[in-house]
C-alpha cells in the first residue's frame, strides 16, 4: 500500500488540477458568452440598418414611380 503522505500528495495534486481545469472552463465559458452577446448586438444593429435602407429604397422607388406617372400624364 502507498503511504498516507503519498496518497495525500496525490489527492492534493488531483484536486489542484481539477480546480485549474474548472477555472479555465469558467474563463472560456465567460469569453464565449461575451462573444455571443456581442454577436447578437451586432445582428440587431445590422437588422436596424437594413430596415432603414429598405424603407429608404421603398421611398425612392415610390417617388420615381410617382414622378414617371406625373411626367407621362403631362405628355398626353
Amino acid at each position: 500500500m502507498a503511504e498516507p503522505e503519498e496518497l495525500t500528495k496525490l489527492l492534493t495534486e488531483i484536486r489542484d488540477a481539477q480546480a485549474e481545469h474548472l477555472a479555465e472552463y469558467k474563463r472560456v465559458t465567460e469569453r464565449s458568452l461575451e462573444l455571443q452577446e456581442k454577436a447578437v448586438a451586432r445582428q440587431e444593429q445590422m437588422a436596424l440598418f437594413y430596415r432603414r435602407v429598405a424603407i429608404f429604397a421603398f421611398l425612392v422607388i415610390a417617388f420615381i414611380i410617382v414622378l414617371i406617372v406625373y411626367l407621362l400624364g403631362k405628355i398626353r
